[in-house]
């Protein structure tokens, strides 16, 4: 008998409750799955909208057995959970998506791209160490990146001299070449059990400078036919190479001279994907979905252009949280916000974000500039 997954007594598991776990329970929700969440935080976005939710800690081996031997299927919405849990858990006969030998090359970034050169991806140049070398023969500026536990930004450094060396942390470690891009790219990548890939359309993103955090997110991006094809068919090679379950969000950098090189990928829903709720057939969070439950893949193609705009925290703003303008944004015309439900903002701390759906990715571009300036994330007086 075929798996009956709505209305029923399936369960799906999720490891972490932040935003992207919340975004995975719109589909949950619409299609009556069950799903048991786990979070250290109990006022996580997803606690409303799970059907249980356990507060514990992801990187416990004890709290994520405990969780996973009572669900179906489980999944995660962030890289950093305890990978030796998940092996015992698929060892017990549980469908872990992705798996832990997949978790275990891509959340350490140095195994990540010693992966992608012994399967000849194209990669920034790079060296890996147990900590950080002095003597490492790269001229300035690189750039130095923690092994483990980087996240949004954190964990990555540009090298201008040896004085920046100092005051890098005794950990594993990589050294890459800083790249001369034009811009920056990213492919979402669908596969489920069955072996069944899609792609969604290659999207543009624009990085704040400070805080290296995406800042816009544009689909289409605005390439060629050729650039586009190719860097789709760079995605799926990697995704192949990988052989995940879920979605895998390829990250890229488009060179000076027309080359598509491998940044890092992300194994769940991605900051890249979030345009797709307004702008595309299937949404990415309902794409993972349906990857990890071995059901049929969505449509990709997008309906409409869209931007998506990332709220964070404003500097020197930490407390209770307050969307400044969110009421004159709400009054333009192709505009969503979409609020995490975070209730403490802290500077750069990602709070939402907002969709801009137009038919001119240009003219949709400027609208983001101007929903940017409107709403403000800072905290209550």
């Amino acid at each position: 008998m075929e798996q009956t997954y709505f209305s029923s007594n399936f369960r799906l598991g999720i490891l972490g409750g932040g935003q992207l776990g919340k975004m995975m329970l719109y589909t949950t929700r619409k299609w009556d799955i069950q799903t048991y969440v786990m979070d250290d935080a109990e006022t996580a976005p997803a606690f409303e909208g799970s059907t249980v939710f356990f507060v514990g800690d992801i990187m416990n081996y004890d709290a994520v057995m405990e969780m996973g031997e009572q669900v179906d299927v489980l999944t995660i919405e962030i890289e950093n959970v305890n990978v030796q849990a998940l092996q015992d858990l698929e060892d017990k006969g549980i469908a872990v998506s992705p798996s832990a030998s997949v978790l275990n090359l891509i959340r350490n970034k140095s195994r990540q791209k010693e992966f992608y050169r012994s399967q000849n991806i194209p990669t920034s140049p790079f060296e890996t160490y147990d900590s950080p070398k002095k003597d490492h023969g790269r001229e300035f500026p690189f750039i130095w990146k923690s092994a483990e536990g980087g996240y949004d930004g954190k964990g990555v450094k540009v090298i201008r001299n040896q004085d920046d060396l100092k005051e890098l942390p005794e950990q594993p470690c990589l050294y890459e070449d800083m790249i001369d891009f034009d811009l920056e790219l990213a492919v979402i990548v669908a596969r489920n059990a069955s072996g069944e890939m899609k792609t969604y359309p290659v999207v543009e993103m624009e990085f704040h400078p400070e805080a290296n955090q995406v800042e816009y997110v544009l689909c289409p991006a605005r390439i060629s036919d050729d650039i586009s094809n190719k860097a789709r068919e760079v995605a799926l090679k990697v995704s192949e190479a990988f052989n995940h379950v879920g979605l895998l969000a390829v990250e890229m950098f488009l060179t000076k001279d027309g080359e598509i090189l491998v940044n890092e990928v992300a194994p769940r829903p991605h900051n890249s994907g979030h345009y797709s709720i307004e702008g595309s057939m299937t949404d990415q969070f309902e794409q993972h979905i349906r990857c990890v439950c071995n059901l049929p893949l969505g449509d990709t193609e997008s309906v409409i252009s869209s931007v998506m705009v990332n709220l964070v925290g404003e500097e020197n703003h930490t407390g209770d949280v307050i969307y400044d303008g969110i009421e004159e944004i709400l009054s333009m015309p192709g505009v969503t916000p979409h609020i995490y439900g975070k209730k403490q903002t802290r500077p750069f701390r990602k709070m939402g974000h907002v969709t801009i759906v137009n038919k001119d990715i240009n003219e949709a571009r400027k609208i983001a500039e101007e929903v940017k300036k409107k709403i403000r994330v800072i905290a209550a007086e």
